[in-house]
């Protein structure tokens, strides 16, 4: 019940995220959701994508260097308190949560939520136990 992310390391300078958005592109791969963080001399895009290991080989072969890693998709009802009803799950059952994303596809529907989880494995077990739907990869990069 996990899903694959490619995380790109980018000097911090114009134009390095149109670069890697492009070369994405040309080669027919759709992003599915991001997450861009940064610091004063570089920054990290994290995706989720349609192909991730197309998407880390075309971004590797352009000089980028590029990590994968397992995260947790999560639904929540885009509604008040939605976010609140799965970190507080989260938080009764002992699960650090070290980042996380979130994108909605229609509004009044239910959101995505992107979680990296300290144990993801235990992460995955609460939040099932307590009736949260997660998203396997391959239903979430078709999205």
């Amino acid at each position: 019940m996990k899903v694959e992310q490619i995380s790109i390391f980018l000097e911090n300078k114009a134009g390095r995220l149109a670069e890697v958005t492009g070369i994405l592109g040309k080669a027919d791969i759709n992003i599915r959701a991001l997450s861009l963080a940064d610091t004063s001399d570089f920054g990290i895009l994290r995706l989720i994508v349609n192909d991730h290991e197309k998407a880390k080989k075309v971004l590797k072969e352009r000089g980028f260097t590029v990590g994968r890693t397992e995260v947790v998709a999560v639904e929540v009802d885009d509604r008040p308190g939605g976010l609140n009803r799965i970190l507080q799950i989260l938080f009764d059952g002992g699960i650090n949560v070290e980042y996380m994303y979130a994108f909605v596809q229609q509004s009044g529907q239910n959101a995505v939520l992107i979680f990296r989880f300290d144990n993801a494995d235990s992460a995955v077990e609460v939040l099932g136990r307590n009736g949260v739907t997660v998203i396997e990869g391959e239903k979430l990069y078709a999205m």
